[in-house]
């Protein structure tokens, strides 16, 4: 279906994101060493990981002109190939991670501030996709991602 092509974590919210070659993913949990792997910073308790498209933020630089770095929507994981709403209500894999997607990532205030506000109404519905992690497993760059039946 698609690959992987970034991996980000960020210890705190609002803490720079640190693109990784590698993440452990840690089931029911999250990303070892993200601000999502704990609970108290997570909108509910199963929103584990966060997945964007690579294509929405090049579409997003076309269309505006404006200059987008990938770990400014500030996802987890950026991917090519994959139209990840989708995959929103179903199980998939990363390599050999099992993830289920359970919401859209529509933007937010702080999504607004690290970009330029108006991406904010660009990425609706473009935003990407929040995730449980049913099963860990190491994450890396070039992992395919894979919708199960």
């Amino acid at each position: 279906m698609g690959t992987i092509r970034h991996i980000y974590i960020a210890p705190a919210r609002g803490a720079a994101m640190e693109e990784q070659a590698q993440a452990e993913a840690i089931a029911g949990c999250g990303l070892r060493g993200d601000r999502y792997a704990d609970v108290a910073n997570r909108e509910s308790p199963d929103y584990q990981l966060t997945l964007i498209e690579l294509e929405n933020i090049e579409a997003y630089v076309e269309s505006s002109g404006q200059p987008m770095a990938l770990h400014e929507p500030r996802r987890n994981l950026v991917t090519s190939g994959v139209r990840l709403n989708e995959l929103c209500g179903r199980r998939f894999c990363v390599g050999e991670v099992e993830l289920e997607g359970l919401d859209l990532c529509e933007p937010c205030g702080l999504f607004g501030e690290r970009t330029q506000f108006e991406a904010v109404r660009f990425f609706v519905r473009r935003g990407g996709l929040r995730c449980r992690i049913v099963k860990g497993g190491l994450l890396q760059s070039g992992d395919a991602v894979v919708a199960l039946p």
